[in-house]
């Protein structure tokens, strides 16, 4: 199995493929499979770019070849979890309502908690029922963290014009309250801190 290392800016990433398609992601701290073959390849490489562009908050969407290996329920769950909206989240729950098992919450955690490829299958989007963050392979400082990228990134565009309005771009037709605190007065324009709520 093909594998190759990269360092991100969330450390050592080892991203594994088979005929072509990513099987696997793997932290620092994961233990790797004993048969392997350090090169990269075509797709490993593309993989990596898109996971840096991904990283430096330039891409939203993967365009990857994918093939997990796991049981049927798995790739549902996991097929699933690809449907989640950059910068939004899913509970356990609600996948497990969308894949028609509304009783199978825990065996979604658990289908959750062995995606062998994570970021490319954003698992880092699932969290608790009562909003909290759960469980991540790579720690919940780094999933902590993907999601507050990501949701910086939806959620802040916006221009200030001269006449000191703002126009606010939120993607798909959702809006938030944004609060401007004036820093300091530059001549024609003026520079804010943002606060999300």
């Amino acid at each position: 199995m093909p594998i190759y290392f990269y360092e991100t800016d969330m450390g050592k990433i080892g991203i594994a493929e088979k005929d072509g398609k990513i099987t696997n992601l793997y932290f620092t701290a994961d233990k790797l499979p004993q048969e392997i073959q350090t090169c990269e390849t075509p797709i490993l490489k593309e993989a990596a770019r898109q996971l840096k562009s991904y990283l430096a908050g330039e891409l939203e969407e993967f365009s990857l070849p994918l093939a997990p290996d796991g049981t049927a329920f798995m790739k549902r769950v996991w097929t699933s979890l690809c449907e989640i909206p950059y910068g939004e989240t899913a509970t356990y729950k609600e996948i497990a309502v969308k894949i028609g098992a509304p009783d199978a919450a825990r065996a979604v955690g658990l289908a959750n908690n062995r995606n062998p490829i994570p970021i490319f299958i954003p698992c880092h989007r699932v969290i608790g029922a009562d909003g909290s963050l759960t469980g991540y392979r790579g720690g919940l400082g780094l999933k902590k963290a993907l999601l507050d990228m990501e949701k910086r990134k939806k959620y802040a565009s916006f221009e200030i014009h001269r006449d000191g309005s703002c126009d606010f771009n939120g993607k798909n037709g959702k809006m938030i309250n944004l609060n401007f605190y004036p820093r300091k007065a530059l001549g024609i324009c003026q520079s804010f801190y943002l606060d999300f709520q």
